[in-house]
């Protein structure tokens, strides 16, 4: 009996799926149904690859009541500009729910994860930012930096944006995109105390392995959401950043104790807390969030499978003739 499957290319992606609400309620979902516990997510798979100055993540999870789930190979190869490759590629492979038949192949190349973590973020700032944000800090400059900027906004429109990156000309050129593309105020900021002090909202975007975040910096009406730190060995945050807030929130303990900012506060020996709230938890009422606007709350996020396959079983429901179709 054939089967067809639909092969999907970035381009066709990036024409049909774009950050907007809907799919930020999809991958809000996905917190939600890991609160409540009936997702099955393994570990990351994460093969690091020094000789060749590479890595390779493999993330899945199975969500009861979708159609599919998603397994999505991430490799990054870092070496590959020099030869006029980009660094990361990658593709998500759905699979049928009831069957385990691959339904498509979405040959992205990285923009669904760039578009689920740009929506994690809108998450974040939903249920942990103030009610009223005037401005939006950004630390980084790249591809994330400006879809996190993006999706924050579509939660919490704020009016202006400052954008700190090492590279001042990179920092000038995401101020001017993000000004055109929102329609806010954009200034890049030469320090990053200044960029915390003076938002409301701050996201930090960078593969830092110091922390770029100082706790003195904290002040009252504060949400950072930090999602740069993803591998071991990456933090953006000051350990006592975390100690200091009046809430601290992982997208996954278990993965933020590996691989986040809590991984490192644990490290100094600063963190005192126990075992953090899920944001998922936040979102259901299983866990407090954010009590008044003057509080200050910290949302890690280090991404999950659940996401992938949350944007993926959204992609095909959304556009199911989406891509060609080859028969097995």
């Amino acid at each position: 009996m054939a089967h067809e499957i639909a092969v999907v290319t970035e381009a066709e992606l990036r024409e049909a799926v774009k950050l907007d609400l809907d799919v930020v309620e999809a991958v809000e979902g996905a917190f939600i149904r890991l609160a409540q516990g009936d997702v099955v997510m393994p570990p990351i798979l994460s093969m690091a690859l020094p000789q060749v100055h590479g890595e390779v993540d493999v993330k899945t999870a199975y969500i009861p009541g979708l159609d599919g789930f998603a397994i999505k190979v991430s490799p990054g190869f870092f070496d590959n500009p020099k030869i006029g490759l980009p660094s990361l590629n990658g593709l998500m492979v759905l699979f049928s729910a009831k069957t385990g038949m691959v339904e498509a192949m979405f040959l992205d190349n990285g923009y669904l994860t760039d578009i689920r973590t740009a929506a994690a973020g809108a998450v974040a700032a939903k249920h942990l930012a103030p009610a009223k944000v005037e401005t939006c800090g950004v630390i980084g400059t790249g591809v994330q930096a400006r879809l996190q900027v993006e999706a924050a906004h579509l939660v919490r429109p704020f009016e202006r944006v400052m954008v700190w990156g090492r590279d001042l000309e990179r920092a000038a050129q995401c101020a001017q995109d993000l000004q055109e593309k929102l329609g806010v105020t954009a200034q890049v900021m030469s320090t990053i105390e200044n960029v915390v002090k003076e938002s409301q909202l701050v996201i930090t975007t960078t593969p830092s392995t110091e922390p770029l975040i100082r706790a003195e910096w904290l002040h009252p009406g504060l949400h950072i959401t930090a999602m740069g730190s993803d591998q071991e060995g990456k933090n953006e945050i000051e350990g006592a950043a975390l100690e200091r807030a009046d809430l601290y929130v992982a997208d996954r303990v278990s993965q933020t104790e590996t691989l986040g900012e809590l991984r490192a506060a644990v490290a100094e020996g600063i963190w005192t807390r126990g075992v953090p709230a899920e944001l998922g938890e936040v979102i259901t009422g299983a866990a407090p969030g954010r009590r008044s606007d003057d509080e200050v709350t910290i949302c890690d996020l280090t991404g999950t499978g659940a996401q992938d396959t949350a944007i993926a079983a959204f992609v095909r429901a959304a556009h199911p003739g989406l891509g060609t179709k080859i028969s097995t």
